[in-house]
């Protein structure tokens, strides 16, 4: 039979409930008292905080204590507290006191009275007990309705720990829930890879003010989840600013500059006034550069500057200027190849690139865009005042030529978005029809068919290899090399080629198969990539 856990109570003395003199002490509740006093909880040990000022009442009270509960050892805790009201002091005292005291939780049960004590130390146990440097529960003491000498009032515990809540834990998971959802727009995603992405994407959006960096092609959504993902940090407060967006391709030459970080009046010619700049607009809030990768040199220094200090100077000031924005920038390049190339600062890839999410082209996420023209018709529906449908065969057709390799979604969810959008407008009684769909196949077809003027195997492949090729190999190299060209990275570009044997493997390394496939061409991903 196990031997029972004995119970300690930790708790600060209180300096006015505690008090008393004389006779009539025992007329009033006294909380430390009345926890020994209660006849349905056993305390072993009283570990009793008290400050050099109440000394002598905290001996009155571990006497009055014997009388009560003989059994109740009783430990006075000094605290060196100049002030009880300061937090960090308060905390601080606590924090070390917790640190070196010998927790024995396999053989004690321990509980923080947060009835007595100023409400700074109250806190402080509180955050003690929640961060488990306190490996107990709260102990909550209640004073009779009428005081008498033998009635100790009531006592309640607070376990904080969440999983004993099944209604908290559940109203937190669908929180969470809901927020996923409202990055994806509500779209039920069916990818199990980008299902995990997002739910990642929730946490950091939520926990962390550090930079964020969105990688994928062109139209993969990199602007729309930024802005989702400014709305959920400013219903959970955690900014108060503004979401300024901006796309760096369209910062050329000395405006660049000046449309950043802001300019002074005279700076240059044209400076007629005092600009603020998109750094300072952004402040309390989220700067979204989409294209970062478009910046020149100077500006990814200034940026840097700024990222790490909070501020910088504007074009023509002698004096800096503070902004604590957030930064989410957006590229489709490969940025490690820009730093090797020395196009982009490896120092500013470094600080932006802590947290660098992948977001894949729609031709790799061929599960989910049954679901996104679902939520398109949805869109349409609203702008139009009208509810817009598939027939069976229609949707049948074109969900087939959608999900197909022949369906190459170049501008990823723009095609698909202006695709639904064109079969909506056109749709007949609100029907969308075979017909429809058939000759919306066919203006797809026909804006996908860039073929170039020139064989591109032969900037890419040597004249020795390519001689020795057969037909059927350079169908299928041309294949792959435009596939390379339009993926932001060779796991992208693997994950589009080998969609669907990739379900069949046991390892689902795709970078690794198709570098091997271009090994066997003497082909390495940056010729490819990079090449016109």
């Amino acid at each position: 039979m196990s031997k029972p856990q004995r119970s300690v109570v930790l708790g600060f003395l209180g300096t006015q409930l505690d008090g008393g003199q004389g006779a009539g002490r025992w007329e009033k509740w006294r909380p430390t008292i009345a926890i020994t006093q209660a006849p349905d909880l056993e305390v072993d040990r009283l570990e009793l905080f008290v400050t050099r000022r109440y000394r002598a009442l905290g001996e009155r009270v571990r006497d009055d204590i014997k009388q009560t509960s003989p059994a109740t050892t009783v430990n006075l805790i000094d605290l060196p507290l100049n002030d009880p009201w300061d937090f960090g002091e308060v905390y601080g005292a606590l924090y070390d006191w917790a640190r070196d005291y010998p927790f024995n939780p396999e053989n004690e049960t321990y509980l923080a009275h947060i009835t007595t004590g100023t409400h700074v130390a109250q806190i402080c146990l509180f955050l003690l007990v929640e961060a488990r440097l306190l490996p107990g529960v709260l102990l909550q003491t209640s004073p009779p309705r009428r005081q008498t000498a033998t009635d100790p009032g009531s006592w309640s515990i607070i376990d904080l720990d969440l999983s004993r809540y099944d209604a908290i834990a559940a109203r937190f998971q669908q929180e969470r829930t809901d927020a996923v959802s409202f990055l994806k727009s509500g779209i039920e995603t069916r990818n199990k890879q980008f299902n995990t992405l997002i739910e990642e994407i929730e946490r950091v959006a939520v926990r962390s003010s550090a930079a964020i960096l969105l990688v994928g092609p062109t139209g993969a959504g990199k602007s729309m989840l930024a802005r989702r993902m400014y709305e959920l940090k400013k219903n959970k407060h955690r900014v108060t600013g503004a979401f300024v967006e901006v796309n760096c391709a369209t910062l050329r030459g000395d405006s660049a500059a000046s449309a950043l970080f802001g300019h002074k009046r005279g700076a240059f010619t044209g400076a007629a006034s005092d600009r603020a700049g998109l750094l300072k607009t952004a402040d309390a809030g989220v700067l979204f550069l989409d294209e970062i990768g478009e910046l020149g040199l100077d500006e990814q220094a200034m940026l840097l500057t700024a990222i790490e200090e909070k501020r910088f100077w504007p074009v023509g000031a002698d004096y800096a200027v503070q902004s604590q924005f957030q930064l989410i920038a957006g590229t489709h390049r490969d940025l490690r190849l820009d730093v090797a190339a020395g196009r982009f600062r490896e120092d500013l890839f470094s600080r932006i690139n802590l947290w660098t999410y992948n977001l894949p082209g729609l031709s790799s996420r061929a599960e989910d865009i049954e679901p996104n023209i679902d939520h398109l018709l949805g869109v349409v529906a609203r702008e139009q005042g009208d509810a817009v449908r598939f027939n069976i065969e229609a949707r049948e057709r074109y969900v087939a030529f959608a999900t197909s390799s022949e369906a190459l979604w170049r501008g990823n969810f723009r095609d698909l978005s202006a695709s639904v959008t064109r079969l909506a407008t056109l749709a007949d009684g609100g029907r969308i029809s075979v017909t429809l769909v058939e000759a919306e196949i066919q203006r797809l077809r026909w804006m996908w068919n860039r073929e170039p003027d020139h064989d591109p195997l032969e900037n890419t492949v040597d004249s020795s290899v390519l001689e020795q090729m057969d037909q059927f190999d350079r169908v299928q190299l041309r294949f792959v090399i435009d596939v390379c060209r339009r993926s932001a990275s060779l796991s992208d570009a693997g994950r589009t080629l080998f969609d669907r044997s990739r379900e069949q493997r046991s390892s689902r390394n795709d970078a690794d198969r198709l570098r091997k496939y271009l090994a066997k061409w003497d082909l390495e991903w940056g010729t490819v990539r990079n090449n016109p």
